[in-house]
């Protein structure tokens, strides 16, 4: 089975889906969308595809699809997500949508609600859990291997001298740290965050955000527009009552630490994947493999609904900010 594949959005993130489907065996990319319409007809001349400059019009077209990736931007990389989503959604097309899922929680309400009315697979590329070693990392606790986890604190920044709105920062970049967090340990109840500006800076572009999951474990996000560099992009560490393990810069090296023990356990570059850039191939190859086995939209990886909670838990850290309080999350 070969899917027709879809892409509405030809920025540079549309291009790297485009790449890796172009590498899949078992899609095909059939037609290319943007509102810019030399973005369009670029794309479809370098995947031999149909150019489309709306939503609206591929649907009309009567071109045939099996899904489609939705990697438009916007305001804080997301204001740009709800309309043409909930067009794909409302033709009953499978989409594979870019993070944040949206940055109005009414919205991302509203395209998850459709995606289930419609019984339709929706997910989003949360790609940092579909690494090799944080799939390894996930087996460990699911296994027991760790014990009771206790506590989880997860490091995310870059360089980024974006000034586009005051809470760019954590709605564009933490979706990816709060999924990778609730990924190991579940859904988060309560969160209580502190922001700070960098210099010269009129956004709030470093965090501190506790959190409290519903499990009973701890943990602890910090994250910063303003760092970066030499030192490492990511980090995340999981405590439990029997040993603990480091998962660094999403892919690259994953360690065990036994708590009785002073043997370690280290994995540098499991499966082959090197890069952060590689977590695409491995995200977007899983989504192919759940359509094409069918995968029920309920089971689908990374979803839609994961995506919303995740970004209600940013919303609860801007909330927790303004008013300097512990915010509950329904």
């Amino acid at each position: 089975m070969v899917l027709r594949i879809g892409i509405v959005g030809m920025g540079g993130i549309g291009n790297v889906h485009a790449g890796v489907y172009r590498e899949l065996p078992d899609t095909e990319i059939v037609a290319v969308c943007d509102i810019i319409k030399e973005k369009a007809d670029k794309a479809a001349a370098d995947y031999s595809a149909r150019p489309f400059y709306s939503v609206q019009e591929m649907l009309d077209s009567g071109i045939e699809l099996d899904a489609v990736s939705m990697t438009t931007a916007g305001v804080e990389n997301g204001g740009d997500h709800y309309t043409p989503t909930m067009e794909l959604l409302g033709a009953g097309l499978p989409v594979l949508g870019e993070k944040p899922i949206s940055n109005d929680i009414s919205k991302a309400e509203e395209m998850v609600a459709l995606a289930q009315e419609k019984n339709i697979p929706y997910a989003i590329n949360l790609n940092h859990r579909f690494t090799p070693a944080a799939v390894r990392a996930r087996e460990w606790i699911d296994s027991g291997r760790l014990g009771q986890v206790h506590m989880i604190n997860m490091r995310m920044w870059i360089n980024n001298p974006n000034e586009s709105s005051p809470w760019f920062h954590l709605r564009a970049l933490h979706p990816h740290s709060v999924d990778v967090m609730r990924y190991f340990c579940g859904d988060v109840k309560a969160v209580c965050a502190f922001l700070a500006k960098g210099k010269n800076r009129a956004i709030w572009s470093n965090a501190q955000v506790a959190m409290e999951f519903k499990n009973g474990v701890i943990g602890n996000l910090v994250g910063s527009y303003d760092a970066g560099g030499s030192y490492g992009l990511e980090c995340c560490d999981i405590t439990g009552s029997d040993g603990r393990f480091v998962l660094d810069d999403a892919c690259e090296h994953l360690t065990y630490f036994p708590r009785f023990s002073r043997e370690t356990e280290r994995y540098d570059y499991l499966g082959g994947m090197m890069t952060f850039q590689e977590t695409f191939k491995s995200r977007i190859s899983f989504w192919v493999n759940q359509l094409i086995a069918k995968t029920p939209p309920g089971q689908i990886s990374a979803s839609g609904l994961e995506a919303l909670k995740a970004q209600r838990v940013i919303e609860a850290a801007i909330r927790s900010h303004e008013t300097r309080s512990v915010v509950e999350i329904g």
